[in-house]
């Protein structure tokens, strides 16, 4: 499991060194594969290849015609991009996702359970402050019993 925010850096070519504590993870669990997506472009979700697979295999489960299916897959193609770590423990992030996210220079990396998410520092703050956590979310996680 992707736990707690690690800054990290996208340098001028594209490429972000995954943080030593998700790469330990990454090493010891995953290996070097990745599809790195988005929903929206607004950040980029790095899951693991073997994660992605497991994405997939529900989808197919999915009639052909389901338009949430087809609204997520428009949406994770156009952003996605296999890729595979490099020696230094660099990813590169897919140029028209790291545009359109403004992931240059710093960037903060969270574990996201099963996955990471890369924002744009300024832009995760702003997510944040557009997005507060509620008395419903509240209500909501303790009738899941979290």
């Amino acid at each position: 499991m992707f736990r707690g925010m690690h800054a990290a850096t996208v340098d001028p070519k594209g490429r972000m060194k995954i943080p030593t504590a998700f790469k330990s993870i990454l090493d010891e669990k995953y290996g070097p594969d990745f599809y790195i997506t988005s929903l929206d472009g607004q950040c980029a979700r790095i899951y693991p290849f073997t994660e992605w697979l497991k994405v997939e295999e529900r989808l197919a489960q999915l009639p052909s015609m389901n338009k949430s299916k087809r609204k997520f897959l428009d949406r994770t193609n156009y952003w996605g991009q296999v890729a595979r770590m490099d020696n230094q423990g660099r990813v590169l992030i897919p140029p028209q996702l790291r545009e359109a996210a403004g992931m240059r220079g710093q960037v903060a990396v969270m574990g996201d359970l099963l996955y990471l998410e890369v924002w744009n520092t300024q832009r995760f703050a702003e997510h944040m402050e557009q997005n507060p956590f509620t008395e419903e979310d509240e209500r909501t996680l303790s009738d899941l019993d979290v």
